[in-house]
C-alpha cells in the first residue's frame, strides 16, 4: 500500500566482495549526503564497505537506528539482510546488483532517479512472512533459523534418497522416499520450488507450499496449506547417512536419522519497498520470459 513517510536515516548494505556493489554503494552514499540525510554503514564484518562522510555503527544497530535499509546486491544479499534484521522491522530497499532480482527492484542505472522519490515518501510498503525452522535430537534443540524463502531437506550427498514422515499440527500426512523436500513461502515460490515444479504464489498469498523432490513414488505432488500450519518433519531411523537442512540455502544444519525438524511462520514479517510503479506481475514478465501484452 503507498506510504508518505519519507525516510531521514538510511542503513547500507553491500553484497560482500563485489566491486559492483561498491560502486553503487559509493554513488549511494553521495546521493544521500546531498539531500541531507544521514547514510549509516556495517562498521566492520562482511557487510563493510567504506562510505566517505558515513556513519560506520554495528550491524545489528542499523536496523534499530535506521529508517529505512538499502541493500546493494542480488537477492541472495537481500534474503541475508532480512532474516538478520527482521526483529527490528526496518524497511528494505533492494538495488539489483545481482542476477534474477525478484526481490530487488531498482537497477544501478535507475538509482539517481528512482531512489530519491522512495526516500522522500513516494513508496509503496509490502509485508512478507518468514518461516523459522528449528531441529530437535531427543526433544532437544540443536539449530535452528528463519527463512525468507525456503526451508529444504536435502540428502547432502549425490545420488542419496531420504526417507521422512511428514506432519501437520501433528497429523500424519505421509511418509515419503524422495531426494528431499523444499518448504516454501510465497516469496520463495519463484525460487528453488519453482525449479521443483512448484506453484507461483502471488506475495499476499497467506500459504505454505510443499514440494517434493524427485519422490520415488510419481503420485507425490506439491502441496499447498494455511501460513499456520505447523509442519514437523521425522527423519527415518532406517536412513544410511545424515542430511541437511538449508533455509534459504546459506544456513545448513547438519541432520541425523531420527532427528524432527518443526516448521512455523515467524511472527515478524519482513518489509519491503517498492517504487509506487511497482508491478509484481511486470516482474514475472520480465524475469521468466512471459509474453508482453500484444
Amino acid at each position: 500500500m503507498p506510504h508518505s513517510k519519507a525516510f531521514k536515516n538510511i542503513g547500507l548494505v553491500g553484497k560482500p566482495d563485489s566491486k559492483a556493489a561498491q560502486e553503487t554503494t559509493d554513488v549511494l552514499c553521495e546521493l544521500i549526503g546531498k539531500l541531507g540525510l544521514e547514510v549509516f554503514l556495517p562498521e566492520s564484518g562482511e557487510h563493510n564497505f567504506p562510505g566517505g562522510e558515513a556513519k560506520k555503527i554495528p550491524f545489528k544497530s542499523i536496523g534499530e537506528q535506521c529508517d529505512l535499509v538499502i541493500v546493494v546486491g542480488g537477492d541472495g544479499s537481500l534474503l541475508k539482510t532480512a532474516r538478520e534484521l527482521v526483529d527490528s522491522q526496518v524497511p528494505l530497499l533492494g538495488i539489483n546488483r545481482g542476477h534474477l532480482g525478484f526481490l530487488t527492484d531498482i537497477r544501478p542505472t535507475e538509482v539517481d532517479t528512482r531512489v530519491p522519490p522512495i526516500l522522500d515518501g513516494q513508496y509503496s510498503l509490502e509485508n512478507r512472512f518468514l518461516l523459522h525452522a528449528e531441529v530437535f535430537r531427543n526433544d532437544q534443540s540443536i539449530g535452528s533459523s528463519n527463512a525468507v524463502n525456503d526451508v529444504v531437506l536435502y540428502p547432502g550427498e549425490i545420488a542419496r534418497m531420504i526417507q521422512f514422515e511428514l506432519y501437520m499440527d501433528r497429523q500424519f500426512v505421509y511418509s515419503q522416499r524422495s531426494d528431499g523436500l523444499i518448504v516454501s513461502t510465497p516469496t520463495g515460490s519463484t525460487a528453488y520450488s519453482l525449479s521443483g515444479g512448484g506453484p507461483i504464489l502471488a506475495p499476499q498469498t497467506d500459504t505454505i507450499v510443499l514440494v517434493p523432490m524427485c519422490p520415488h513414488t510419481l503420485t507425490s505432488r506439491p502441496i499447498a496449506v494455511n501460513k499456520q500450519k505447523v509442519i514437523d518433519i521425522v527423519i527415518s531411523e532406517a536412513n544410511p547417512h545424515n542430511p541437511k537442512l538449508s533455509c534459504d540455502g546459506q544456513v545448513i544444519i547438519s541432520l541425523e536419522p531420527g532427528d524432527r525438524i518443526q516448521i512455523k511462520q515467524y511472527p515478524i514479517e519482513m518489509r519491503l519497498v517498492h517504487p509506487l510503479d511497482y508491478d509484481y506481475f511486470e516482474v514475472l514478465r520480465s524475469k521468466l520470459g512471459w509474453g508482453q501484452k500484444l
